[in-house]
């Protein structure tokens, strides 16, 4: 008896599937269409992410088990290894690039209220990147070293939610601070970052666009004292400075005066230095600023552990950036599906429940929140029936 809608088709529903066929059209992704779609194809990755599958044929046998569960599941071609690859290396990337940005400006939205590090209402970014190794012999276009493959996933991590709010893709070779350069700086948001993007140039534009950033200086960098500002010992502050860079070359850089806070991590028994433009915050507020710096960090080994984005199902840069934008579309989903049913389990749950409930035919409430009460229509039914004798 056919009941009900199965979690993997509950999921699914909460993605803007109107949105998607635009970003299709934008890039003509089913043009020529041989019986599998772009919508197929992500719904077949969506899969792979959701139940930890491992290569094309794993997703094949899966799928294939029980032909009749594909239509449930919205899928609508023909599931095979052949076709999947297919469509992994000729469907333009940029359409889940496209509609994982969609998705997180809808949970960018939703998470807007969430607090952090004290109550801190700007909005907040942390800036960092991940290497994911790759064999040169299947993937020679990603060298890194000698004998090495590698790309990078350049990630600004909005704190409030820890939604990623910009993505880029890039060889092992470029490095970190060239990022800097294909950011849009937001008035008013402040932007962590770690002393690998310590560029004065580069870092001087985000004043200009009245943005603030928290970094933590290179040990060698030379500065001029211009003010001590009254400290909070008990919290930790030891000096809180303006100061001015003293070295010609980056004065030029960075003309204006700086904040150069020293803090006492009594944790772990270090003295932490931070740079910053912005004058008004108390120094504890932007030690505990850099501190959820750490959040970008939890974001990389969070989906390096429960998403498929280290070992890939196709060998082209077409491929790697498809399974990697899907991938980013399933933790921002989980996100939206979280903060719209209002469900108290983690991310982390909400993954690992799906994996072994995916074909079950039950609300999706009930799947995630298993204490709650089961419900028995056919039962209430006939219950009404006799009372109305």
């Amino acid at each position: 008896m056919n009941i009900g809608r199965t979690v993997f088709s509950q999921l699914i529903s909460f993605l803007p599937d109107r949105e998607f066929r635009r970003c299709v059209d934008r890039y003509n992704g089913d043009y020529r269409l041989r019986g599998f779609s772009c919508w197929d194809q992500f719904l077949c990755m969506a899969f792979a992410q959701l139940t930890f599958r491992e290569s094309l044929r794993d997703i094949e046998a899966c799928l294939r088990c029980s032909p009749d569960r594909l239509y449930h599941l919205g899928i609508r071609g023909q599931v095979s290894r052949s076709t999947l690859a297919d469509a992994n290396e000729r469907h333009d990337w940029r359409i889940f690039a496209d509609f994982a940005q969609i998705l997180i400006r809808r949970a960018r939205r939703l998470y807007a209220g969430d607090s952090f590090a004290g109550e801190l209402q700007q909005t907040a970014y942390a800036l960092d990147s991940t290497t994911i190794d790759l064999c040169l012999a299947l993937f020679p276009w990603a060298r890194f070293l000698r004998q090495k493959g590698a790309i990078k996933l350049h990630t600004l991590l909005d704190l409030h939610g820890n939604i990623p709010a910009f993505v880029w893709i890039t060889d092992g070779k470029v490095h970190d601070v060239n990022i800097l350069d294909h950011l849009i700086p937001e008035a008013g948001a402040f932007y962590v970052i770690d002393r690998g993007y310590v560029d004065f140039r580069r870092i001087y534009r985000l004043t200009l666009a009245s943005a603030f950033f928290v970094i933590r200086p290179k040990d060698n960098l030379a500065f001029r004292r211009r003010q001590s500002r009254p400290v909070d010992a008990p919290a930790g502050v030891r000096s809180d400075q303006i100061v001015a860079l003293k070295s010609p070359q980056s004065f030029q850089c960075y003309p204006a005066t700086l904040r150069r806070i020293r803090y006492c991590n009594a944790d772990q028994g270090r003295t932490l230095v931070f740079l910053t433009n912005n004058f008004e915050l108390p120094a504890v507020m932007i030690a505990l600023l850099y501190k959820s710096r750490w959040q970008v960090e939890l974001f990389f080994k969070w989906i390096k552990q429960h998403l498929r984005i280290k070992a890939f199902f196709g060998t082209s840069q077409n491929a790697v950036r498809t399974q990697i934008w899907i991938a980013i579309s399933i933790y921002v989903l989980a996100a939206i599906v979280k903060k719209e049913t209002g469900l108290s389990a983690s991310l982390y749950q909400i993954l690992q429940v799906s994996s072994v409930t995916i074909f079950d035919k039950m609300p999706i409430l009930q799947a995630f929140q298993p204490h709650l009460p089961k419900e028995h229509p056919s039962l209430e039914s006939k219950q009404m029936n006799l009372l109305d004798l």
